[in-house]
């Protein structure tokens, strides 16, 4: 999940459910890495030992239940950029399995892109249900299908539909489905 989904409730609903969790946390967060001896601070301002960093850290976060704790990864990323992703997996202790993990949230955050930009998805006016899940299932299909032709043809989808919308156009500019009289 994304880290706008990273609260209390929800990672305690996941936790309910028994299912598991593997969330970014913002770098503002507070946190306690040492059970109550030290005030909580800044996720970037923890320090990590080699250990803690190839098998993450267990951690508190502030106005969770006392008795809730989770493990942190510290994952760099780029040099630029890490992300701190908090899991409900204890069993976890590698830092590379959570890379792996992040880069498939990664592959779902291009398909919701993809989908809003290429397909229209979200510009459905109908107000039946019906006809709305009609209207996703047909722009999943289309965008299903422009990934396909993208490997195939090693073009990115965007490159296509461009394409097919520049024959189209370049097709009504030289023989007009429309004729227009202007008086």
């Amino acid at each position: 999940m994304d880290s706008w989904y990273a609260s209390q409730r929800i990672m305690g609903l996941i936790d309910n459910l028994g299912k598991i969790y593997y969330c970014p946390l913002k770098v503002n967060r507070l946190v306690d890495d040492t059970k109550g001896v030290e005030k909580y601070k800044r996720i970037d301002e923890l320090i990590w030992n080699e250990l803690e960093l190839e098998q993450g850290k267990i951690i508190k976060i502030k106005k969770f239940p006392k008795d809730k704790k989770v493990k942190l990864f510290e994952v760099i990323i780029s040099t630029d950029k890490t992300e701190y992703i908090a899991t409900n997996d204890f069993s976890e202790n590698h830092a590379e399995g959570i890379k792996d993990i992040c880069s498939v949230r990664w592959k779902i955050e291009e398909f919701h892109r993809e989908l809003k930009q290429i397909t229209g998805v979200e510009s459905c006016q109908c107000r039946k249900a019906i006809i709305q899940k009609n209207h996703i299932a047909c722009a999943i299909l289309v965008w299903n299908h422009l990934k396909r032709l993208s490997g195939i043809t090693a073009k990115t989808v965007y490159q296509l539909k461009n394409q097919w919308l520049s024959v189209h156009l370049i097709e009504q500019l030289k023989y007009p489905s429309i004729r227009m009289k202007f008086v």
